[in-house]
């Protein structure tokens, strides 16, 4: 499939922007907010416009009556006027921009802010979908992108319009004539100005979307680099990054390629018209159809005139990168939460604990199915295990409980409801999780164990980690409870983190509590006290438990053995090794034959 052929050979997918208009009138949907300091930056600007104005008309003065007559005291009066004004013009064009700084640091802090708020509301399948270094883009370089524009450029395009409105009526009222031709190349610079910026928007925004995605091939290697090493794929990853390094240099350099004729050519056009006005300006004056100060007064004037047209031509530029990055940030504003609460859903403060699963069918993708026709029921306190081979759904059940996802089919209810019609705050309050790839956060273990709960006292969180076997490892570490570790427990093993989010779980005392291979990385000796623990924190809670070592789920009040999609067997552990059944053929092979569970192909 052939692709878009970009300037000078560059080449890539040319991606037009979807409702630049749109996302102004958004854009501007926050910045009204600032009222007062946006009109004080606009008084700031009149005034700074009409000293503007003020001074290419005292010059011809100043030529005319003073200079040409040799009036060396007038001269020096006026020239001081002059002075006051540009000092003066210089303060009120500090406090402009100040003001407009403020207006723009708010207008971005409300509107990541809002960008943050909406990811807490999108569901798993969103995230699953996306790299999230590309999402963290949209966080910081996209808002920064549309900060520079709000703080550098808006305040400088009303500027600019102004000065320029301002100028062409100063001119018609001191000579038409000259004010004409100083007009002459104004289309020819609207020409330009329009063709290059239309050419070059859609790299822009082709820039922003290759930013985000080195962005979450970054994230992701980062996170990654363990396996990296281990496998040896350094000079693979190397030369990946290579490939995505390389397609945003090719659309930032198209981008900026024919973005950067913009300044040169208007700034030629800018010449030509001054040359125009001296031109026609000289023969007007030996005419007598002119003064000397009247010139001069044009020559600075037509400056003034076509400076702010350039600066409107390089601040396209900048605008165009902020609103390709504004609509990235409200594309994901804009996302549909999979998962929102009916009008009326109930909030609890306790499960009883019974849970039904009722003809339940879901898919991730249509005409995929995970689950297919998944009917249980779990009485309140009983201890049920999940086993099957891996990617045999068992987790997407657990999911499912945990309202990441919804049934596509069938029904799930918890204590007789349907799970739809509690808040998803209050369901997921009550249900407890340890995860097998355990999430820490930067900060002490105190912290993170009171995660569970933010309103226990360290009392509990002792009494937390003793159950979890957590105590005995934590006290003996530099800091004890107070030890800091790294964003994900980089510095802590693989079962001490474990053991860190069971004692979080603890914590949290829910009436449901789901186990998804919670002592995979904890060591035999340990695995007894933590079964212990677990014992202790499961009895008189509906509790489910997902393993592939077999060996823990033996005292289980139930067994559902999970094989593609299906629920194929349930039962006690005897019971399921009486049938000699699929479970039956699952335990022979992981103790009879003494093969590892994680290298077993079921």
């Amino acid at each position: 499939m052939g692709r878009a052929r970009g300037p000078r050979g560059f080449s890539g997918p040319v991606v037009k922007a979807k409702d630049p208009i749109g996302a102004i009138k958004r854009i501007w949907r926050y910045m009204e907010r600032q009222k007062v300091a946006l009109i004080a930056s606009i008084i700031f600007v009149i005034i700074t416009t009409l000293l503007g104005l003020l001074a290419p008309y005292l010059i011809g003065v100043i030529v005319d009556d003073y200079i040409i007559p040799k009036d060396i005291s007038g001269t020096l009066r006026f020239a001081s006027i002059l002075a006051i004004i540009y000092l003066a013009t210089t303060v009120f064009t500090w406090l402009q921009n100040f003001m407009m700084v403020r207006v723009s640091l708010e207008t971005i802090r409300k509107m990541r802010q809002d960008l943050f708020d909406k990811f807490q509301t999108l569901s798993l399948s969103f995230f699953d979908k996306r790299q999230h270094g590309d999402l963290m883009s949209r966080v910081t370089n996209d808002i920064d992108q549309l900060n520079n524009a709000l703080s550098q450029s808006v305040i400088q395009i009303f500027s600019s319009v102004l000065m320029v409105t301002g100028v062409g009526i100063a001119m018609f009222s001191m000579n038409w004539v000259l004010a004409i031709v100083t007009l002459l190349v104004i289309p020819l610079m609207i020409f330009t100005t329009k063709k290059l910026v239309s050419y070059s928007s859609s790299y822009f925004i082709k820039r922003q979307t290759d930013l985000g995605e080195l962005n979450g091939f970054i994230e992701e290697s980062i996170s990654g680099n363990e396996v990296i090493t281990l496998f040896g794929k350094e000079e693979k990853i190397d030369r990946q990054f290579s490939e995505v390094n390389e397609r945003l240099r090719h659309s930032a350099m198209a981008a900026d390629t024919v973005s950067g004729f913009l300044g040169p050519v208007n700034n030629f056009i800018n010449n030509l018209g001054l040359g125009f006005v001296i031109a026609i300006g000289a023969v007007m004056t030996v005419n007598e159809l002119a003064t000397v100060g009247i010139i001069a007064a044009f020559v600075t004037y037509s400056r003034q005139f076509f400076r702010p047209i350039n600066q409107l031509s390089n601040l396209l530029n900048t605008f165009q990168s902020a609103i390709a990055g504004a609509e990235r940030v409200f594309e994901v504003m804009d996302e549909t939460p999979d998962l929102v609460d009916r009008e009326e859903a109930v909030n609890v403060d306790r499960f009883v604990g019974n849970v039904e699963f009722s003809h339940v069918h879901f898919y991730y993708d249509a005409g995929k199915p995970i689950l297919k026709d998944i009917d249980f029921q779990v009485q309140a306190g009983e201890k049920i295990a999940l086993v099957g081979p891996t990617g045999s759904g068992k987790t997407t059940i657990i999911n499912l409980l945990m309202r990441f996802y919804d049934v596509t089919e069938g029904q799930l209810k918890v204590d007789g409801k349907d799970i739809r019609d509690y808040s998803l705050s209050a369901l997921r309050k009550r249900v407890g999780v340890v995860l097998q790839d355990t999430f820490l956060f930067s900060g002490s273990i105190m912290e993170n164990i009171r995660y569970g709960r933010l309103e226990a006292t360290d009392e509990d969180v002792f009494a937390a980690a003793k159950m979890a076997s957590a105590h005995h490892f934590i006290k003996h570490l530099p800091n004890g409870y107070h030890t800091k570790i790294t964003s994900g427990g980089s510095n802590l093993s693989q079962g001490q983190r474990q053991l860190l989010a069971i004692a979080r779980a603890i914590l949290a005392d829910s009436d449901i509590l789901i186990l998804d291979e919670a002592t995979s990385s904890i060591d035999t000796n340990t695995e007894i006290e933590i079964q212990k623990g677990i014992n202790r924190l499961t009895e008189g809670r509906t509790s489910f438990v997902i393993a592939h070592r077999l060996k823990t789920i033996e005292n289980a009040d139930r067994i559902l053995v999970i094989h593609q999609g299906k629920i194929i067997e349930s039962g006690t552990h005897q019971e399921l090794l009486h049938n000699k059944g699929f479970y039956y053929d699952m335990y022979e092979s992981q103790f009879n034959r003494g093969l590892s569970p994680h290298a077993l192909k079921y």
